[in-house]
């Protein structure tokens, strides 16, 4: 059964830094390539940032380009992001995913983790 987990969210207050993580099990993660998608209240599930299977290549949602980094540790099985100067758009819940090398989708998702930054 396959199961990811995130944990790390919480409130902070704008300006400010949190670290995710995400901890894969039921998976060869490191045969995974993987994301991280937010859900801001009242609108659609919108892509973040993914990294390819061995960490080498990463890509960002331009409104994070340059205050989120995402990395990962395959000997951990777990994905992490990096947020800083956070903003109150960036309120969110936090979701991690995971895609087979060849698949065209994430296959499975994570339950979320809550973001939210005061102003």
């Amino acid at each position: 059964q396959v199961q990811l987990v995130e944990s790390g969210g919480g409130l902070v207050q704008a300006g400010g830094s949190l670290r995710l993580s995400c901890v894969a099990s039921g998976l060869t993660f490191s045969n995974r390539h993987m994301g991280w998608f937010r859900q801001a209240p009242w609108k659609e599930r919108q892509f973040v940032s993914t990294i390819n299977w061995s960490g080498g290549s990463t890509t960002y949602a331009d409104s994070v380009k340059g205050r989120f980094t995402i990395s990962r540790d395959n000997a951990k099985n777990t994905l992490y992001l990096q947020l800083n100067s956070l903003k109150p758009d960036d309120t969110a819940v936090d979701y991690c995913a995971a895609k087979s090398l060849a698949s065209p989708r994430f296959d499975y998702w994570g339950q979320g983790t809550q973001v939210t930054v005061s102003s």
